[in-house]
């Protein structure tokens, strides 16, 4: 609330009503007023406001900065009476002063007049508020936190939270002196939902709660949880969020989104950290404009078809990459504003860029002024550390057999793809919330209710995200960071499934860098660790992420993983990205890795961009933007990712040579031969078996010079032969050049 400064010739506060007109306010009369004095009230509208008895009207007001208020009448200015209470002021009279009641009051030396928020009417209907307790108010982003609207004709600001162990809650900042006695809110009851309405409080105002538990008397000063808006990190205050001003005009790319197959597409995803893709200088960040000037056009060129934005909820610390949120409503600040991020989407979309948001609902920090005990109490974890404390990363994990805990998660996936037009939801690290005893050694854990490792309430609660993603945001895309054999992780709902679109095929990027770390000398004892993911393809639908995990803490770039001299690094490189773009699965790569970036990755800067000045460096990049075109633009490298009739082995047994060759389809039947030699020695006269008679021709070579190669390959076409081969009716002799891969495909006629 603001309190309005009176001009000093304004007259002084009026006398007080004649003694017969005043009743009995001590708190005898009212021991809700011991309360009030006490900052334990938790029904402030029971004696403060204006009341009705008969034909008398009693006006109560709380201010303990306040020497002198008043009451605005028909009649003018009504002085108030101290009450039994230090700064409780009151009166009664016999008519009703204005409504919304207006209140002066003098502290200081300055006269300042407001509307008193107790004669404001509740307005949380009873359905969002039992819609919220049973777990299914998906935009409780509406209901609850700081929401500006108008009551009865004056706008403020209404505050709610859900705090049921509370015994006080009250919102503090600048507009009251982060005193917790002056504006208590009111408790709707068995909800746990508290609530009260502040008259002309305006957008950008910092504020907390101020919390008392009931059972200890403990007070704790919290951040909103469903604030939309908090002050630039190391501090901590919530933000009152003016309403989007942003205009959308991507309706067309929303439509063209709902009609769109992802799973028979294209989807080749640019994971990305905002605050070290670039810096400005001495270490500025990009805001959120300066990274669609630059970024969008970088990644349209590049051929990618999506953007993933590590989580850019709002978060304390730089270290944690966004991945220990504290606001899970919240864009971050360090970038602009929650506009700006609507400014920089729109215009990805414009550009044909899709945006995926990498959200965090699997575990929260242990900070005391965000979620953790946020009553007082465990709300959103669970009581139990053998349940709500993630033993790996010092976190607590929610509680996802609470309702409330539910609506929240839910309303927070919901709030980014309505309010903001993402995409899909990357969602973190899914392994970590589906096992109970994840990461915990025996004895560390609880057994669910039929004695087993799983977690019951988190499989429920995916499942419902799963269902409301694709129900009320066609075409969104959920893709699941899961690290197990979890079965039908990305199958439907009703099939038994989990329900998401995609998941990380974490086995095929372990054994591909595995295999590409060893020396190729002893790669042939180790054929398998390329081979074997065909066995469980097609049981899942994959993205192949090459991420930000893989290039952190010691484990090097993917340029830095490559064995041998500098050539070989780079044709090892190149070698890895061709046999990720050409196998089964959607894609995904980490920043930085489309142009060999040599050190690891570091969040504190940008990537090493100059390298791009070293031709071996440019080389990788071409061959990046190269692969990302041709995937896009060739039918049997996307359409047929998660089905086996999109994909044939020709030849996977040539471990002596370290050499495999397969087919990719497309839904029409054409296709294309892939053959990766992970040896330094060039296959000259290497006959494979082919499916179809006639001329191919070499369409991809990564030991190309363009690329940085050795231009070791096929120049001319290459006619098949009616010579059986490979359990093929055609074969031909080809040229395979050292750590490189080829493509081929049949000639046009």
């Amino acid at each position: 609330m603001i309190l309005r400064d009176i001009r000093p010739d304004n007259p002084p506060l009026a006398q007080s009503a004649p003694d017969a007109m005043r009743g009995a306010f001590g708190a005898g009369a009212n021991p809700q007023l011991a309360l009030l004095a006490d900052a334990r009230l938790h029904d402030p509208y029971a004696c403060l406001g204006v009341q009705r008895r008969k034909d008398i009207w009693s006006v109560r007001a709380f201010n303990p900065h306040a020497r002198a208020a008043a009451v605005a009448t028909a009649d003018g200015w009504i002085a108030l009476s101290r009450g039994a209470i230090a700064g409780l002021f009151e009166t009664e009279l016999g008519s009703c002063p204005a409504s919304p009641c207006r209140l002066r009051f003098e502290e200081g030396n300055a006269t300042r007049e407001c509307f008193d928020p107790y004669s404001f009417p509740l307005t949380l209907s009873d359905d969002d508020l039992y819609l919220f307790g049973a777990g299914r108010l998906h935009q409780a982003y509406l209901t609850l936190g700081a929401r500006p609207m108008a009551i009865e004709g004056v706008p403020g600001v209404r505050f709610a939270v859900w705090a049921p162990n509370a015994e006080r809650v009250s919102v503090v900042g600048d507009f009251n002196g982060w005193d917790g006695r002056v504006h208590p809110l009111q408790s709707r009851g068995a909800s746990g939902v508290w609530e009260l309405f502040l008259p002309e409080l305006p957008a950008g105002t910092l504020y907390k709660y101020e919390i008392r538990n009931r059972a200890s008397g403990a007070v704790v000063v919290k951040a909103d949880p469903y604030a939309q808006s908090f002050e630039l990190r190391p501090a901590t205050a919530a933000r009152v969020s003016q309403p989007a001003q942003h205009v959308w005009g991507d309706g067309d790319w929303i439509e063209q989104r709902a009609r769109t197959d992802w799973l028979h597409a294209p989807l080749n995803i640019y994971e990305v950290h905002a605050g070290s893709w670039r810096r400005h200088p001495y270490g500025r960040r990009y805001s959120y404009g300066e990274l669609a000037d630059a970024l969008i056009p970088y990644a349209a060129d590049m051929g990618y078809t999506h953007i993933e934005l590590m989580p850019i909820s709002e978060h304390p610390l730089d270290e944690s990459w966004g991945y220990q949120t504290t606001g899970y409503f919240a864009a971050t600040s360090r970038y602009g504003s929650a506009d700006d991020l609507r400014a920089f989407i729109e215009r990805c979309h414009a550009a044909g860029l899709g945006v995926i948001l990498d959200w965090v609902p699997g575990h929260f920090p242990q900070d005391q002024f965000a979620l953790a005990r946020f009553d007082g109490t465990a709300l959103y974890e669970h009581e139990d550390p053998r349940l709500g404390l993630h033993p790996e990363w010092g976190t607590h994990t929610f509680n996802y057999g609470r309702n409330e805990v539910k609506s929240f998660l839910l309303s927070s996936a919901h709030y980014w793809l309505s309010q903001f037009h993402f995409d899909g939801l990357r969602v973190d690290a899914v392994a970590s919330m589906l096992y109970l005893d994840y990461a915990r050694a025996a004895g560390e854990w609880l057994p669910n209710r039929y004695g087993g490792n799983e977690n019951l309430e988190a499989v429920e609660f995916l499942r419902e995200l799963n269902i409301m993603v694709h129900a009320e945001f066609p075409g969104s895309l959920s893709i699941a960071e899961e690290s197990t054999a979890w079965p039908m992780v990305s199958r439907p709902v009703y099939l038994g499934g989990l329900g998401f679109t995609l998941k990380w095929n974490m086995g095929w990027m372990h054994d591909t860098l595995d295999y590409l770390r060893l020396d190729p000398v002893h790669r042939r004892f180790h054929h398998d660790r390329l081979t074997f993911g065909q066995l469980y393809a097609y049981t899942e639908n994959f993205v192949l992420p090459l991420s930000h995990d893989e290039v952190v803490h010691g484990k090097s770039s993917l340029l830095g993983k490559m064995p041998g001299d500098a050539w070989q690094r780079f044709a090892n490189l190149r070698l890895l990205l061709t046999c990720q773009m050409t196998s089964p699965g959607k894609k995904l790569n980490f920043m930085g890795s489309e142009f060999g970036q040599e050190r690891e990755w570091a969040a504190q800067s940008e990537l090493d961009w100059s390298l791009l000045g070293d031709a071996a460096h440019a080389g990788i990049a071409r061959l990046s933007r190269d692969l990302n075109r041709l995937y896009r633009d060739s039918p049997a490298l996307h359409e047929l990712d998660h089905a086996a009739e999109g994909f044939a082995w020709i030849d996977c047994h040539d471990a002596e040579q370290s050499v495999v060759c397969f087919e990719r389809r497309a839904r029409n039947g054409a296709g294309l031969i892939v053959i990766l030699n992970f040896t330094p020695v060039p296959r000259i006269g290497y006959r494979i078996g082919l499916p179809w008679p006639g001329d191919y021709e070499e369409i991809f070579n990564s030991d190309s010079h363009y690329y940085g190669g050795s231009d070791v390959g096929n120049c001319s076409r290459t006619q098949a032969e009616a010579r059986a081969w490979m359990n093929r009716a055609y074969s031909a002799s080809v040229t395979v050049p050292p750590l490189g891969a080829i493509i081929l495909a049949p000639a046009q006629r």
